[in-house]
């Protein structure tokens, strides 16, 4: 384990099994069927009971309150079948109004579960019925959208499968769902940002950094390295806003003492279906020795890609097999920023345990996440204390693909070269590129075969292709010192809906102005990812945007109402990042 700030924990483990998670411990001796989760209750559609409510827990040695559906975190698994018409009754027992979102479904605006956009919430005591047509397959979930219970334990997950033989063939399968668990008030976290923008942040260079960086790279080096952060008054290690040094990372709803374990018959084919229902963190899995082949994305079917090591970003889902040998091997899941890791064990033997590697060295951003690709030796500093944005942000050639053939409108209406000085953007791109090519900050350059965008494939053409009509740019904006994020430099509460007509086919474009990835989700629909696959573009409903990136995604609006479109950090959403799309 690297180095941490001495007298802090590097990140919370957590008791060895927490209080919800025993009983499901308790039954993994026996060998799961195919259509059952290992430790989880499984309810299966078309007509299904849930109930929101309050349950305690003991994840780190503090008891504290979840908020839990079916007395159990994460939630009941929802079996269901494509092609079914889901009748899903949803009680609230809480002490305050609540909400589910069927996250990546394709299901009447009603029924989308976003309180004052598609319905008005579910009220104390009160029951809401969901009914909905399923017409789609793969792995999704659903989580709550009012106020921070998402953070507190309000989701779980869902399988959808298809109507006609399942193109992966498997032995056994298993939920992976990744998570972060915190003992502080969700409110008091935000608070601490708003006070300051790296309070989570314990991994700050410092002279012992310096030194190791000097004995590495060189004194002159070092310095102008220093001195060009210094100047855009920003930190290369800031990777994540809310970090190990208060977040537990749990999977399955276990902390990594707990060490949640699965069995397997050695030589079977099983199926891992990952969903990360963090609030805030992104992860990076592996299972050491293993080779991981991906097979689907966000609930789609992609042609299979082997891989060592994927990310996934928030809200994303990633379906991949497995062939492990005899004995025991640890999925490790560590968090972007390397502030800690949530783990679980596949064995072929009860009692058996694998090592946990070590995490990787913590990560730094480059000139390349300022979206200035290939300035790394610049000075930067301008000369007077600040970064010099003069340089338009948007360079001759940037257009990619298809953007360049339709005209393009922004969202709010405003001119991107406008957005530098605004007090909600704290800087922005001047060479946004696609960067689907890249695993990401972190992952790049680690010695290991990992996941890219650009690899993701369709296993099947869509059946028409539709050409969009427009382009909607959104700028994704924010400002760590004032700690605020949104679109185009507005918060959601200054920000007008955007309108797409009934029918229409049109490109967002994203460009990312922020260091952070964003993870941006639009309800609702599936979008094809632009991502150079021709005709086997990949259909998603998250798209993970890294830093100093401008990436497109075409879908056709062929459902009215009004729809979510959001960054899917939960924080950063609370604090601007959502916009409203009016779909008519």
């Amino acid at each position: 384990m690297s180095s941490f700030v001495p007298g802090r924990r590097r990140f919370v483990q957590g008791r060895a099994v927490s209080g919800l998670a025993a009983a499901g411990l308790a039954r993994l001796a026996r060998p799961a069927r195919a259509a059952e989760v290992a430790g989880r209750p499984v309810l299966h559609g078309p007509d299904i009971d849930l109930t929101l409510g309050e349950f305690p827990v003991n994840i780190t040695g503090k008891p504290r309150i979840a908020t839990v559906v079916n007395n159990v975190m994460p939630g009941p698994l929802l079996r269901l079948r494509e092609g079914e018409d889901v009748t899903i009754r949803v009680k609230n027992n809480l002490p305050v109004s609540s909400s589910i979102h069927w996250h990546g479904l394709k299901l009447p605006n009603p029924m989308d579960g976003v309180p004052g956009l598609t319905f008005a919430g579910i009220a104390p005591g009160e029951t809401f019925t969901y009914r909905f047509p399923l017409i789609q397959a793969g792995t999704y979930w659903y989580h709550s959208h009012s106020g921070m219970q998402e953070q507190t334990g309000l989701s779980g997950p869902m399988i959808i499968d298809p109507a006609t033989p399942d193109p992966v063939g498997y032995d056994r399968e298993y939920i992976v769902q990744l998570s972060d668990w915190t003992d502080e008030e969700p409110m008091a976290i935000i608070a601490n940002l708003k006070q300051q923008g790296d309070y989570y942040n314990y991994q700050q260079r410092t002279l012992g950094t310096f030194i190791n960086d000097v004995e590495q790279d060189g004194f002159s080096a070092t310095l102008k390295n220093r001195l060009m952060w210094g100047g855009m008054r920003m930190s290369p290690t800031d990777i994540m806003d809310v970090t190990g040094a208060v977040y537990t990372f749990l999977m399955n709803g276990q902390p990594p003492a707990a060490n949640w374990t699965a069995p397997f018959q050695a030589g079977e084919r099983v199926r891992l279906r990952f969903i990360n229902s963090a609030a805030m963190s992104t992860f990076d899995v592996r299972i050491p020795g293993l080779t991981l082949t991906v097979v689907q994305a966000d609930g789609s079917d992609v042609e299979p890609v082997e891989v060592e090591e994927f990310r996934i970003g928030v809200a994303e889902t990633y379906d991949v097999i497995v062939t492990p040998g005899d004995g025991a091997h640890t999925i490790f899941a560590q968090a972007q920023d390397r502030s800690g890791y949530a783990r679980g064990t596949l064995t072929s033997r009860p009692g058996l345990a694998a090592q946990v590697p070590a995490m990787d060295p913590p990560p730094l951003r480059t000139m390349a996440d300022m979206g200035m690709a290939g300035m790394d030796g610049m000075d930067m500093t301008g000369g007077h204390g600040g970064m010099d944005m003069s340089m338009p942000h948007q360079m001759p050639g940037m257009d990619m693909g298809g953007m360049a053939t339709v005209p393009t409108v922004n969202a709010s209406g405003v001119d991107p070269a406008t957005l530098k000085g605004q007090p909600f953007v704290e800087s922005v791109a001047m060479m946004p590129a696609s960067r689907q090519q890249e695993a990401g900050t972190g992952l790049d350059g680690n010695g290991r075969k990992t996941l890219r965008y650009s690899q993701l494939r369709a296993l099947e053409a869509p059946a028409y292709v539709v050409e969009p009509s427009r382009n909607i740019e959104f700028h994704l904006t924010g400002n760590m010192e004032r700690w605020v994020w949104g679109f185009d430099g507005k918060k959601f509460s200054d920000a007008p809906p955007v309108h797409v007509a009934l029918g229409e086919t049109v490109r967002f474009v994203l460009v990312n102005d922020t260091m952070m990835e964003h993870p941006i989700h639009l309800h609702g629909f599936l979008f094809t990812l632009e991502n150079g696959q021709g005709d086997r573009q990949p259909l998603k409903h998250t798209v993970n945007v890294k830093p100093g990136e401008k990436v497109g995604f075409v879908y056709t609006a062929d459902i009215p109402g009004h729809w979510a479109f959001h960054c899917h950090l939960l924080y950063h959403m609370e604090m601007g990042m959502f916009r409203t799309v009016i779909v008519a």
